[in-house]
C-alpha cells in the first residue's frame, strides 16, 4: 500500500514537471512585438510566436493548418489596449482615415482593456478573433476580411470540437467569401482566384451543400488556367462527395 502511494506520487510529480516544462517551453517561444496603433497612435506590445518555431502536424482540406504545439493562429489578432482597435496582424497597419474616425466614435467610448494570460489558448483566440470581427463590421471592412476572420473563428471551434459553432462561422465565412469573389480584386489573403473558388466549394461541402460544392469544384477542375495542385485538391474533395 505504501509502495503504491509512493509510485503514484512519483508519477504525479513527473507529470507536474512535464507540464511545467511544456509551459516554460511555450512561454520561451513567445516574444513581445512593439506595435504602433494607426488609430490612436499609441505604442504597445503584443505577444507573437517566434519565427520558425511552429511545427506543422497536418493540413485540413479548407487550408487550416494543424500545429504540433505553439499555435500561431492564437496570436494573429492585434488589439490596441488604449483605443480598442482590433484586427488581423496583416490588416492592422492598413487602417484608413475614415476607419480611424469610426474607431474613435464607435469603439473607443465603449472599450475596456482586458488582459490575457500567456500562452494563449483556443478560448482566448476565439475572443480576440471576435473582437476583430466586431471591429471589421464597425469600420466597414471588405467582405474578404470578414470572411477570413469568420473562417479562422470556425477553425478555433474545430480545435475544441464545437461543431455547432464551427458550422455557424463557416456559413458566415462562405457568405462573405462568395461576395468577395464577385466584388473584390483578387488575390485576397494570399489566395488566388482558383484557390478561392476551391475554398468556396470546400466550405459548401462542409455545410452539406454538395450540389453547390460540386459546381465550384467542377469549375476549378475544367479550367485551363487553374494550378495543378488546386485541381488535385478539387478532385479529391469531389471524389469524397461521390463516396457519400
Amino acid at each position: 500500500m505504501i509502495k503504491s502511494n509512493i509510485d503514484k506520487n512519483i508519477r504525479n510529480t513527473k507529470e507536474s514537471l512535464s507540464n511545467i516544462d511544456n509551459y516554460t517551453s511555450k512561454i520561451n517561444n513567445i516574444f513581445l512585438k512593439a506595435v504602433d496603433c494607426p488609430s490612436c497612435k499609441n505604442s504597445f506590445k503584443t505577444p507573437t510566436i517566434k519565427v520558425n518555431i511552429p511545427r506543422v502536424a497536418s493540413r485540413d482540406s479548407d487550408f487550416f493548418i494543424r500545429y504540433v504545439s505553439d499555435n500561431p493562429y492564437f496570436y494573429e489578432v492585434w488589439i490596441c489596449p488604449s483605443c480598442g482597435y482590433s484586427a488581423l496582424k496583416s490588416d492592422f497597419p492598413k487602417l484608413r482615415d475614415y476607419q480611424a474616425k469610426l474607431v474613435k466614435e464607435k469603439i473607443t467610448p465603449k472599450w475596456v482593456d482586458r488582459e490575457y494570460a500567456l500562452p494563449f489558448n483556443e478560448k482566448t483566440a476565439i475572443e480576440r478573433y471576435k473582437l476583430a470581427l466586431v471591429n471589421s463590421l464597425i469600420i466597414e471592412s471588405k467582405s474578404s476580411t470578414k470572411g477570413i476572420i469568420c473562417l479562422k473563428i470556425a477553425w478555433m471551434y474545430r480545435l475544441i470540437l464545437d461543431e455547432t459553432n464551427e458550422k455557424n462561422y463557416i456559413k458566415q465565412a462562405l457568405i462573405a467569401l462568395e461576395d468577395a469573389y464577385i466584388n473584390e480584386k483578387l488575390p485576397i489573403y494570399g489566395l488566388d482566384r482558383f484557390s478561392i473558388m476551391y475554398l468556396i466549394g470546400e466550405l459548401n461541402k462542409r455545410l452539406g451543400e454538395n450540389t453547390m460544392a460540386l459546381r465550384w469544384f467542377s469549375e476549378v477542375i475544367t479550367s485551363i488556367s487553374a494550378p495543378q495542385k488546386v485541381k488535385e485538391m478539387a478532385r479529391d474533395s469531389k471524389d469524397k462527395i461521390g463516396r457519400y
